[in-house]
């Protein structure tokens, strides 16, 4: 049975869920640009409900409505116990629907998600790991198509994947009328290549931002620039 993860101002429990507490979630949930003007977030393959309630701590001061939508009824109810033991749960509702079933009345102003990526890799025996790690039952494309329907006119999807597979997502995101606006590439050291990359896509096409982080120092310690996208979140910062 996998223990919980806890975090400064809420906790996750995870036996249920098919994939657990991870640095790309952590990262991403960190590092989505949430504005004020962000009143309606969807977290899209919520899992433990981990990035909805990084969101719902992020926006509190405005009281952002916030929904998670996790295909896996396991992992939904892990989501739904996380949320109810948090401060948060007036504002975060979890749904057990695939993305592409889902439809709301109300747009959102922005999408989160960290999605499915292994596309040609082996599959995993167990079949709720497999629906959330490997694009079978979401694939790049309709990803984006959902974020298409579901975001707002000035909406934003951000996104955590692999570096190899952005390409692949932002082809499938410009068929889909979003493009890329913002990119930061993760690193385990300077010295390594980039394993990660976050990305953020928009309707309007426009020149992308791109940065680098990287996350420990040469002696094995967290960078500067990882605590601070991170402190509000990690306990050990």
């Amino acid at each position: 049975m996998s223990k919980g993860f806890s975090f400064k101002r809420f906790s996750i429990e995870q036996q249920r869920s098919a994939m657990k507490v991870g640095t790309d979630g952590v990262l991403l949930g960190a590092w989505a640009d949430l504005l004020p003007s962000h009143r309606r977030i969807l977290d899209v393959g919520c899992g433990t409900g981990l990035i909805a309630l990084m969101a719902a701590q992020r926006t509190e001061e405005w009281g952002a409505e916030i929904v998670g939508v996790e295909i896996d009824p396991e992992s939904a109810e892990d989501a739904r116990q996380n949320v109810a033991r948090s401060e948060w749960s007036g504002r975060v509702e979890v749904v057990c629907s695939p993305v592409q079933e889902y439809s709301s009345e109300q747009l959102f102003d922005h999408i989160i998600s960290n999605p499915p990526y292994f596309v040609d890799s082996l599959l995993s025996p167990d079949k709720a790991r497999t629906n959330a790690r490997h694009t079978t039952t979401l694939s790049f494309d309709e990803l984006t198509r959902a974020a298409a329907r579901l975001l707002a006119p000035d909406g934003v999807l951000s996104l955590v994947l692999p570096c190899d597979l952005v390409g692949d997502m932002t082809l499938a995101a410009v068929r889909n009328g979003l493009f890329l606006s913002r990119r930061m590439d993760v690193k385990t050291k300077a010295s390594g290549a980039p394993i990660r990359a976050l990305l953020e896509y928009r309707r309007e096409p426009q020149a992308t931002a791109h940065t680098t982080l990287t996350i420990h120092t040469p002696d094995g310690d967290f960078t500067p620039d990882y605590r601070t996208l991170t402190r509000a979140f990690y306990l050990k910062f």
